[in-house]
């Protein structure tokens, strides 16, 4: 059995939340939240709350044990980027991308 939460267009760069992810997965869910309580990343506020959705998704909808659970997929796909322009030099445009993320974490019971 899985459970599996979705944060969908996340206002952060992929590429910074990756830096998080890549730092939960496979762990245990008490051992992941611990560590990104503990990290100074904007992102990992975020992914603990993706987190703590899944875990509750576990324990409510399919009964799992919640001191068995871990991180058997956690990954980040990027969102739609919101197009900007600044003012450049002699009237021309310089266009900034705001990258947004759907992060996906997906919980298993270990046996």
């Amino acid at each position: 059995m899985e459970a599996k939460a979705i944060a969908r267009t996340v206002r952060i760069a992929p590429r910074k939340v990756r830096l998080v992810v890549d730092l939960v997965r496979g762990k245990s869910v008490a051992e992941a939240a611990s560590i990104l309580r503990l990290t100074p990343k904007a992102s990992s506020v975020v992914v603990e709350k993706v987190l703590k959705s899944a875990t509750a998704n576990a324990v409510n909808n399919l009964n799992l044990d919640q001191s068995k659970l871990y991180i058997k997929e956690a990954y980040v796909d990027e969102g739609p980027t919101l197009k900007r322009y600044r003012p450049r030099a002699k009237g021309s445009a310089g266009s900034i991308l705001k990258r947004t993320s759907h992060i996906t974490i997906v919980l298993e019971e270990r046996n």
